[in-house]
């Protein structure tokens, strides 16, 4: 074995950021990295509101990288939005490697940097960390010649220290990503060979509560629901979970209970079979629903239900 091959299977481990405007797609990727469900992931805006950490291990070249998902990187909108942000921002602290997420240009737009993504760049912009460009969704771009002058319309914006088209969906490509950002981490370990997350279970317990809720509701509700956990109870045959939905409008909080009560239901049912598929074990689980008007607007409401719910 060469010099350059023997060290190109050195140890090595670091922390690496997953930044990007909303509905990108960084939480599916990490999922998709990991080979498993962790974050929860959905198609409404301000789904991601807590970093959330993941720590991806292979052993062919031994490798360990501590990803953090974070929430979309946009101009905030009220309390909750700067709260996001902030947490977003915090998410770059002490990174070895940032991966930038954009999804491919679709087929009627023009190859040019998102309007929402120069916020991003703006923020890298006084990072020494290495960043990657991860062009997300590049299995519906049918015209692949498309791809190159949107690429150069984000290099021309930042120089990017490497630029890797994927699909997390269809898991194109990862393969090369993880290689990118595994060049620039330190040599060495950092965590035991079984470890994830550093987030308690009941954490990712009101995530899916609260994932739950999002699909099953409409128009400006989703953005302003919470959950937080009542009852954790681990029996030796079952978990007995109790918990709230909380809204910031009573007129929210009908439409989540629904006509005589489906709506609950139906998010109960949901989580209720994610948690169990998540613990492994049997759930009981039990929801009411509580509107705290106008808690998206109160930074201190904000940053307790918005960032640390479920998290104790």
């Amino acid at each position: 074995m060469s010099e350059g091959e023997n060290q190109g299977q050195q140890p090595r481990a670091g922390r690496c950021a997953i930044v990007g405007r909303s509905n990108v797609g960084k939480s599916t990727l990490l999922n998709a990295l990991l080979g498993q469900k962790l974050v929860i992931a959905t198609p409404r805006p301000g789904t991601t509101r807590s970093c959330v950490l993941g720590v991806y291990t292979a052993d062919d070249p031994p490798t360990q990288i501590a990803f953090v998902d974070t929430p979309g990187l946009e101009r905030p909108k009220g309390a909750l939005g700067r709260v996001l942000s902030d947490s977003a921002r915090r998410g770059l602290t002490d990174s070895d490697a940032v991966v930038f997420v954009t999804e491919a240009p679709k087929a009627t737009s023009a190859a040019e940097i998102n309007d929402k993504d120069r916020m991003v760049l703006q923020a890298l912009e006084a990072s020494k960390t290495p960043v990657i460009l991860a062009i997300n969704k590049v299995d519906r771009l049918k015209d692949k010649d498309k791809l190159l002058p949107f690429i150069d319309a984000y290099q021309k914006a930042r120089v990017f220290d490497a630029v890797v088209p994927i699909s997390a969906t269809r898991r194109i490509n990862l393969g090369a990503l993880v290689s990118e950002i595994r060049n620039n981490l330190p040599e060495g370990l950092l965590y035991d060979a079984d470890f994830l997350t550093d987030r308690p279970e009941r954490f990712f317990v009101s995530e899916l509560i609260r994932e739950a809720a999002m699909l099953n509701t409409r128009q400006e509700v989703p953005y302003g629901i919470a959950c937080e956990l009542e009852t954790y109870r681990e029996e030796p045959n079952i978990v007995r979970i109790e918990g709230t939905l909380i809204v910031e409008k009573t007129s929210h909080k009908a439409i989540v209970i629904g006509n005589q009560g489906e709506t609950i239901k139906r998010i109960s049912t949901e989580a209720r079979e994610q948690i169990e598929a998540l613990l492994d074990r049997k759930v009981y689980l039990r929801l009411w629903v509580k509107a705290v008007p106008g808690w998206t607007r109160d930074p201190v409401k904000a940053r307790q239900l918005a960032i640390r719910e479920g998290d104790a």
